[in-house]
Parts: C-alpha cells; sequence; structure tokens
C-alpha cells in the first residue's frame, strides 16, 4: 500500500507526497481531521486522487506512530 507514497528531497522539501503529485500526505491528514471523507476530497480538492492514495496516507501514518519508540514524559524530566 505505500508504494503509493514518496520521499523525494527534491519534491516538497522531502516532505512525504502522494507518489507522483505534490500532494503532501499531511495536507491529506489535515482534511480528514477536519472532517471531510475520502469523496469530499477527493470531490472539492483534488480530483485526480484516489481512495486508495488517501487510504495509503492514513497507512503511512500508522506506520510511523507504530514503529515510533516512545518514553513516557516522567522519564524525561528525572
Amino acid at each position: 500500500m505505500n508504494n503509493r507514497i514518496e520521499i523525494d528531497p527534491n519534491i516538497c522539501h522531502g516532505q512525504p507526497c502522494i507518489k507522483g503529485t505534490r500532494i503532501m500526505v499531511y495536507i491529506i491528514l489535515e482534511l480528514l481531521e477536519a472532517g471531510l471523507t475520502d469523496a469530499d476530497i477527493i470531490r472539492d480538492y483534488y480530483p485526480n486522487l484516489t481512495p486508495e492514495d488517501i487510504k495509503s496516507c492514513l497507512h503511512y501514518a500508522t506506520t510511523l506512530v507504530k514503529e515510533q519508540e516512545y518514553v513516557p514524559f516522567e522519564e524525561i524530566i528525572r
């Protein structure tokens, strides 16, 4: 699924984008956070995207969070 997301230092300063576009993953995530549906995003903002592109953005974000190592805040201030 992540074959739809690319990171290229020459495109959008290396921000993760939907492959073949300059649409950054975080923009799609912000639109979803604002309550827009896949259909809203495609119809009103990015008609060239597919529902699979949007799902790939969610998958990418999920993978980042899942693979991140977290340290409880209390341990940092000790």
